[in-house]
């Protein structure tokens, strides 16, 4: 898209595999540290974790920075479920006059429109309207980061 939107390069998710890392299930406090357990009793899967419709579900990574005030930033993964309808607030994966975009999804009945808004001042909104060739391809369920390489 113009302006240096964000650009999508999309994965199908892959659930054959079951990979089960230990997991601190009392939770690890983010305040004052606590007597927490010595050990980990439990494990997670993530497929199962961050994948309910593994037949519509995909990842995406991040290129751009239009959603980086919501913490969507330049190379997170994105995982995108399609098969959810979007309501307006979710993120979502849009398809907007032949170029796809991150955006949190916003309705206006009222004036029969929809938008794409952005979570950086420095970019502007997209307007939605019958007028466009405009698909909400799937909406953002988790996002991934990466604090160190």
């Amino acid at each position: 898209m113009e302006n240096g939107e964000i650009q999508l390069t999309l994965c199908r998710a892959d659930c054959s595999s079951v990979l089960e890392l230990p997991y601190a299930d009392g939770g690890i406090k983010a305040g004052f540290p606590s007597p927490a357990q010595d050990y980990l009793t439990n494990s997670i899967d993530l497929n199962k974790e961050l994948v309910r419709h593994a037949e519509s579900t995909f990842y995406a990574r991040v290129d751009g920075h239009s959603l980086m005030d919501a913490g969507i930033d330049d190379g997170d993964l994105v995982v995108i479920d399609k098969s959810l309808d979007a309501k307006s607030g979710d993120y979502v994966a849009a398809f907007i006059d032949g170029e796809f975009t991150l955006k949190r999804f916003e309705t206006d009945e009222a004036k029969h429109c929809a938008w794409l808004m952005p979570a950086n001042k420095n970019f502007p909104p997209i307007k939605v309207t019958e007028d466009n060739n405009f698909l909400v391809w799937g909406v953002i369920t988790f996002c991934i980061k990466k604090f160190r390489g």
